[in-house]
């Protein structure tokens, strides 16, 4: 049975942040970055530096994404996360790799690193922790009618 492209990408999405979690790094789904493009996860790593994965469901929607180099200036590691399917020939060479198959994933590549400046990692950290409470406290109290925006 084929799966929609939406749902292929839940799939990816849902292993990439399950590894993270098993890596020890913190996974926040759809984070807008100060320059507008949305993480698909951007994830704090044990070290405090951030890794940037953008998933992927295909090489339609890989070959119809220019904007991903966009991702490294707000992180310090840059990944794709794909599944086992994907032809890998396609991505660059010079960024991460994580692949799922069924209920696993593992990074094949490591991102190298390309560290962001200490102004912009204070920067992001404060989005990345007032984003997560944010969300955290919409989940406790969702009909409260002082809620802060997400965004």
């Amino acid at each position: 049975m084929d799966i929609s492209l939406p749902e292929r990408s839940a799939a990816i999405r849902r292993q990439a942040a399950r590894l993270c979690r098993a890596l020890g790094w913190a996974p926040l789904h759809e984070v807008t970055l100060p320059n507008g493009r949305r993480a698909d996860i951007l994830a704090l790593r044990r070290d405090g530096d951030f890794a940037c994965i953008e998933v992927k469901s295909g090489a339609v929607d890989f070959l119809a994404d220019s904007k991903w180099p966009e991702y490294r200036d707000f992180s310090d590691a840059l990944y794709f996360a794909v599944d086992a399917d994907f032809p890998q020939a396609l991505l660059p060479p010079d960024v991460g790799l994580i692949v799922t198959a069924a209920q696993e994933a593992i990074v094949l590549r490591e991102a190298p690193l390309h560290r962001m400046a200490g102004a912009r990692r204070r920067a992001l950290m404060h989005r990345f922790a007032t984003l997560a409470a944010c969300r955290l406290e919409n989940m406790v109290d969702p009909v409260d009618r002082f809620a802060l925006s997400c965004e």
